[in-house]
């Protein structure tokens, strides 16, 4: 039976260098490519199957860790290693928080890929050797930003993420192929469930899961007048 593998990179030559590396570390595997978290979500509903997903923290959509937060509440017996040019042990020690199975920078060499990609499709988890990663446990208030995106369903997920981009309500629309009323219902529910008051205020939240730890700073958005 082919098994599949999920790879979720924006950059062309990167998800080449990643074939190459599951050609030698799964011979058989099928790999399905996504290069935007739209995409990913949609071919993870279509792959149910698939045994292993390679997400890079910084395609379009990925919105910091909120990607990989996504994946891990619907799929949660689907592994995650995180594909990332960011090296910051922080990074690898939030990546491992938030339910990934491994971390690979990218200036890693296909030897030490392979090595990564065994060692969690064997139920192991990886990191690199030269990380100094100190704990695996996150801090309260990112935990529990985490637990509220954990909430949404995918499609509101993806109206989260297109609305932190700047699109319209109708933007929206055109882009999932529903009308606006059903955006404005998604609006409600992901406010509602992100105990968030205005659209600015959701969008913040989303952003407090943000690589750099400015991101988890206290913020007061404003009012927003053109609320859900």
């Amino acid at each position: 039976m082919t098994r599949e593998i999920l790879v979720a990179d924006d950059h062309p030559l990167f998800r080449e260098a990643l074939r190459h590396a599951l050609g030698r570390a799964v011979p058989d595997a099928a790999v399905i490519e996504a290069d935007t978290v739209a995409t990913l979500l949609d071919v993870a509903e279509q792959h149910p199957d698939a045994e292993l997903l390679l997400l890079d923290l910084n395609m379009p959509g990925a919105q910091g860790f909120s990607a990989l937060v996504q994946m891990r509440a619907h799929y949660p017996s689907l592994p995650v290693v995180i594909i990332s040019a960011n090296e910051d042990p922080v990074v690898i020690r939030r990546s491992i928080g938030h339910g990934a199975a491994g971390f690979v920078p990218k200036s890693s060499t296909v030897d030490q890929m392979v090595e990564a990609l065994q060692a969690v499709l064997d139920g192991d988890t990886w990191i690199p050797e030269s990380a100094e990663v100190e704990g695996t446990g996150l801090e309260p208030p990112e935990a529990d930003v985490a637990s509220r995106l954990a909430s949404l369903t995918p499609q509101q997920f993806k109206v989260l993420t297109m609305l932190s981009s700047g699109l319209l309500n109708k933007q929206i629309a055109y882009e999932l192929g529903v009308s606006e009323a059903t955006v404005k219902a998604h609006m409600t529910a992901i406010m509602q469930k992100l105990g968030a008051t205005n659209r600015t205020q959701a969008v913040v939240l989303s952003q407090r899961l943000a690589l750099d730890q400015a991101g988890l700073a206290a913020m007061e958005p404003q009012a927003d007048a053109s609320n859900a």
